[in-house]
């Protein structure tokens, strides 16, 4: 286990130097920063002191290696829109995508498992094809529609929920509905194709032969099987819905790691979008690496492979 442990953190951690490296020559490569920073209209002299302030007239590897040594000790430097330091602006905004992720991953587990679990029972039935036209449908929609659609019905015509924030726990109904929509497709097709498997198995078969009860042989056989792989799709999807988040946040207005990363966009804030990509990359990647050695201890044919 050990061994299959440190296999897997050497990965991690040269898939989050590779996350370091394209996010910042990408936005290197994207235009002059110098001339993002000082303005169009800024004359070439001015140009050049902004270059030289930020130390911008360095070799490209040289500013990359300072930056990556910064980062790693949490230090992004500063803000240039919002003056004020990129950690404090994480700081204070990162709870709200992790609040959301986390709430929008737990609606889609708790829709797209059962819905599996009963289209793998009821294989081939009205039950089974309802649920598959369900993943179809999920998977067609936009986040961004969904979002909208549920704003008009329940925010404008009901009035039931809020429209934007996150100052209460009303505020994040509607974006993890529309945030977790994304990945009820994809657990649930995983569910039900693992149920289908594991209810084939050899040993499902001598459960029923002992007479055991019907839900005792689907929740306590074959789920706790079935459910292996749905733990790293898990972790993959909470990975995505961070990243995702970036347009939910804007259409609900939500204060957070998303929205911070929008603004920063738009207004040519290249510490905070580096910042930014970092970190949700870094947390998808760790979240991936514990979904391996979640599974590789509940399975041991995977460490031993």
């Amino acid at each position: 286990m050990l061994a299959y442990t440190m296999q897997r953190l050497i990965v991690a951690l040269s898939v989050a130097f590779t996350v370091s490296v394209v996010a910042f020559f990408l936005l290197h490569l994207s235009g002059d920063i110098a001339i993002s920073i000082a303005g169009p209209e800024a004359s070439p002299a001015q140009v050049e002191v902004v270059r030289h302030q930020f130390g911008l007239d360095r070799p490209l590897l040289v500013q990359y290696l300072d930056w990556l040594w910064k980062a790693v000790r949490f230090d992004f430097g500063d803000s240039f829109y919002f003056r004020d330091t990129v950690v404090s602006l994480i700081a204070s905004r990162i709870g709200v995508t992790l609040t959301l992720g986390a709430i929008s991953l737990l609606l889609s587990l708790v829709v797209a498992v059962p819905l599996g679990v009963l289209a793998a029972v009821y294989n081939g039935t009205i039950i089974d094809r309802l649920a598959l036209s369900f993943s179809v449908i999920g998977q067609a929609i936009p986040t961004f529609c969904l979002g909208l659609g549920l704003i008009i019905v329940f925010s404008v015509t009901l009035r039931w929920l809020p429209v934007s924030g996150a100052s209460s726990w009303k505020h994040y109904i509607l974006p993890s509905i529309a945030l977790g929509w994304y990945a009820v497709p994809a657990v649930m097709r995983l569910s039900r194709n693992g149920m289908l498997e594991v209810l084939s198995a050899d040993y499902i078969r001598t459960a029923r032969a002992k007479g055991l009860a019907p839900g005792v042989v689907i929740f306590k056989h074959a789920l706790r099987n079935a459910i292996i792989p749905v733990v790293a799709l898990a972790a993959v999807q909470f990975g995505f819905m961070l990243g995702g988040s970036i347009v939910i946040e804007a259409v609900f207005s939500m204060h957070g790691l998303g929205y911070l990363a929008w603004e920063a966009i738009a207004r040519n804030d290249f510490p905070v979008v580096q910042a930014v990509v970092l970190i949700l990359a870094t947390i998808y990647v760790a979240l991936t690496f514990l979904a391996d050695v979640a599974n590789a201890f509940l399975d041991p044919r995977i460490r031993l492979a």
